[in-house]
């Protein structure tokens, strides 16, 4: 119940076919070593590979606490925060417009007037500020429980 190891001498076409087929398999258990060795000494592919699944969780994470945040803030303050956000497109909308056109004045005078009306309508820079300070509050709050 020995296996028999055919010799060289042997010419029969049995023996010939068992040691291609031995040479064959041989071959390929090689292909895959080389594979495997070449796999583990690519380390930059790995470092790669590493580092996209770090960003992967990193891109989750963020998503989470976007999401978490979205569902904490109170909706007075989402409300506020979307009408002043409103504001300050129409304001800068307007103030490209101005621009485009060639308003006149000077530097210090066209700076003087965004100040003064900066200043006419603190209410909602001050609203959108505290709704700020309180999102921060809200949040450090939570973070301590």
């Amino acid at each position: 119940m020995t296996e028999r190891t055919p010799s060289p001498d042997d010419e029969s076409p049995l023996v010939v076919e068992e040691m291609r087929e031995q040479i064959e398999q041989t071959r390929e258990e090689l292909g895959l070593t080389v594979e495997a060795l070449a796999a583990k000494a690519d380390v930059r592919s790995r470092l790669r590979e590493q580092a996209a699944g770090k960003a992967a969780q990193v891109r989750g994470a963020a998503e989470q606490a976007k999401q978490l945040l979205k569902e904490k803030t109170p909706d007075p303050v989402v409300d506020r925060a979307a009408r002043t956000a409103a504001q300050v497109r129409n304001a800068a909308s307007r103030a490209g417009e101005r621009a485009a056109s060639g308003a006149p004045g000077t530097l210090p005078e066209r700076t003087g007037r965004v100040a003064a009306k900066a200043w006419n309508h603190r209410a909602p820079l001050f609203g959108v500020g505290a709704a700020f300070v309180v999102l921060l509050v809200v949040r450090r709050g939570r973070r301590r429980r």
